[in-house]
């Protein structure tokens, strides 16, 4: 055994132990010892190590485990352009990476089809013993699933499956005949050491890197290859190393007019990275927009998620013609986008604050089928979107609902919180709410302490805006030490918008739950005013809308002075237009303070109050009409849709007197 010949040899322990500690990959000298003529085999001493070889392995090393490392041991390494390459155990594959004995396209494309299968580590290496041969590219297409496998967070799941066999037997492969490796197994076997997180300074990092950067010096890659190297020094090195800018020079040398629609897509890929932060590549973007433009029909799902992602990353809101291309070609796509691709696009849509009508429609037929087996976080993801666009689908709505009453423990408590939110936005309560928000309940008190602050409040807060009142825990909202959480996750305060919502929470409780006797929103936590620019707990009311009502209201009434405009409430809500009354029913000047017996809130409601295709008014809006009949004033309601039918200021004004003196006649005045 090896123990044995180590003790046996008193200067080899010494040197061995001072100058080769036992690790994943061994220097290429510890491969074999040599005689003054012929090579010896590390763990028996065969006068020939080939012949070790030969006979299937070696006996000794087989029957010792006490040394891991050394598992992979074979010959001194030379590259065999007609033959296999052997290593020690049988469960370990033998590879050519000549290109004279290069397995078949079919091979390899078989190869790669059952890769892709593969759900586990386990299952990739399993695959690799049953494989007889493999090229370059197939080798380091293997390490990549393992990588895709095994990432989380910046870490191996498993990081003892870089010492298995088969594992350990590529990396050597590709180390000894890193020269003679194409040029695409080449970056695409030191990307994928990157992303194994491999020790840069092990000799296998450090002869891919060499090697890598003599054939990026040749200028011969390819556009793809020199985006995997890229995306490889990235990781090393960042974006600001000397090899990235080479790499850069030559993808741009190239030119994407002539750019296929991989080469595109891995050059976006690579600026995404990073690479193309702060306009430095701005010419080469547009010339490749102007070329994907053009090329979108022909994209498959994974280009089209692609590119909308790195749209997204490299916040070219420029490239709108773009983006429009992309979703029509996306409406194609939607039945067949991995869960993945489909977050892509839907966040890229609501980043550039773009829908189409029929790629809403696509989601209106998918979205019901998937419901229950597509992922959480697509789920979630499909309800922020429909929710960010203020598109109202019942279809969808109501089948993501009937999920979530089954799927509710599956969601993290961000996604129990941004479906129930979109819900809340667009005021729409799903026929089985009752299961719904039981649920929602369930959810509350069983993972109360798993809800961040922010991500509570905005749960909470889209209860009420459908009439779902969370009594039992608006008490620990209010509280001092849940307000201290709140000003902890940003550090410059708490945000105006979360201190509207507890304040209209607040009024929640005061003005519909009456029976809730717990702790109070403290006056120092409450603001003044709903309306805001920006994020805001009400909309602005339409201008062009506004101005044809005003002029309206000035026949209808006789003067500009009988009404008020935009006036802000003592409790937080801006009223579009204020008319107040008398006893008898007169209108009252608008600076009238005393004998105010009935105060009319005209709310002139635009387009942005009401959800896209149906017209339902969103759920901030329901919830302020609601709070201001409870407060006194009588609410007058102008939908767009109703004044847009008005042919002239006759028109109008009749209308004006329908609405807001519906039981009085007018006088000619």
């Amino acid at each position: 055994m090896v123990l044995r010949l180590v003790q046996r040899f008193p200067l080899l322990r010494q040197s061995w132990i001072q100058h080769y500690p036992t690790g994943l990959f061994c220097p290429p000298r510890l491969q074999s010892v040599k005689t003054v003529d012929r090579p010896l085999c590390v763990a028996c001493l065969c006068t020939s190590a080939a012949r070790c070889i030969r006979i299937q392995g070696c006996q000794k090393l087989k029957r010792s485990s006490g040394i891991r490392t050394l598992t992979t041991i074979i010959r001194e390494p030379c590259f065999v352009a007609s033959s296999s390459v052997g290593l020690h155990r049988d469960s370990v594959p033998r590879f050519r990476l000549t290109q004279l004995h290069r397995p078949t396209a079919a091979e390899e494309q078989g190869f790669q089809d059952e890769l892709s299968t593969c759900s586990s580590s386990r299952q990739v290496l399993k695959l690799l013993c049953s494989v007889e041969m493999l090229s370059d590219t197939m080798a380091a297409a293997a390490l990549h699933r393992v990588a895709d496998l095994e990432r989380e967070d910046s870490a191996l799941k498993d990081p003892t499956v870089l010492e298995k066999d088969s594992i350990k037997g590529l990396c050597f492969q590709l180390e000894q005949d890193s020269g003679r490796l194409t040029d695409a197994g080449l970056v695409s076997a030191l990307l994928a050491c990157t992303r194994l997180y491999v020790d840069p300074q092990s000799t296998l990092m450090v002869r891919l890197v060499s090697e890598s950067r003599a054939r990026l010096d040749t200028g011969k890659m390819s556009v793809e290859q020199l985006c995997t190297l890229g995306q490889a020094t990235l990781a090393m090195e960042g974006p600001g190393s000397a090899a990235l800018e080479q790499v850069m020079e030559q993808i741009q040398r190239q030119g994407p007019a002539q750019w296929s629609i991989s080469q595109l897509v891995a050059v976006y890929r690579l600026l995404q990275g990073s690479v193309g932060e702060e306009g430095k590549y701005r010419d080469l973007l547009n010339d490749m927009h102007a070329r994907a433009v053009t090329a979108t029909s022909s994209m498959d799902p994974a280009a089209v998620s692609g590119l909308l992602n790195a749209l997204v990353t490299l916040n070219q809101m420029q490239a709108m013609p773009l983006v429009i291309n992309l979703c029509k070609q996306a409406v194609r796509h939607v039945p067949y986008f991995t869960d993945e691709e489909l977050n892509h696009v839907l966040g890229a849509l609501m980043h550039f604050g773009h829908s189409d009508r029929y790629f809403v429609e696509a989601m209106e037929k998918y979205v019901p089928t998937v419901a229950f087996t597509s992922q959480p976080e697509t789920i979630s993801k499909v309800m922020q979107f429909f929710g960010r666009r203020n598109i109202l689908s019942t279809t969808v709505f109501d089948a993501v609902a009937e999920s979530f009453v089954y799927r509710a423990d599956d969601y993290s408590t961000s996604q129990v919180a941004r479906q129930i939110a979109t819900f809340g936005k667009l005021g729409y309560l799903p026929p089985n709410a009752a299961q719904v928000f039981r649920k929602v309940e369930r959810v509350l008190h069983t993972r109360f302490s798993q809800f961040q602050p922010q991500t509570l409040l905005n749960l909470l807060h889209a209860c009420t805006l459908v009439e779902r009142f969370p009594v039992n825990f608006v008490s620990k909202v209010f509280s001092s030490y849940f307000l201290q959480q709140l000003q902890v996750e940003d550090e410059a305060g708490i945000d105006w918008f979360l201190l509207a919502q507890l304040t209209q929470l607040y009024m929640t409780m005061k003005l519909e739950c009456p029976f809730y006797k717990g702790p109070m929103l403290f006056p120092k936590y409450r603001v003044k005013s709903f309306l805001t620019t920006g994020r805001s707990l009400e909309t602005p009311v339409d201008p062009h809308l506004y101005n044809l009502v005003k002029n309206g209201l000035v026949d209808l009434l006789g003067d500009r002075s009988y009404f008020g405009s935009k006036v802000l409430t003592p409790y937080c809500y801006t009223l579009d237009v204020e008319i107040k009354l008398d006893e008898e029913g007169f209108v009252l000047p608008a600076s009238h303070t005393d004998d105010v017996h009935k105060r009319l809130a005209v709310c002139i409601d635009g387009q942005k109050r009401f959800t896209t295709g149906l017209r339902q008014l969103l759920g901030k809006e329901s919830i302020k009409q609601r709070h201001l009949r409870l407060l006194g004033y009588e609410v007058v309601q102008i939908p767009f849709y109703e004044f847009e039918k008005l042919q002239n200021q006759t028109d109008v004004v009749e209308y004006l007197h329908r609405k807001i003196f519906p039981h009085t006649y007018r006088l000619s005045w």
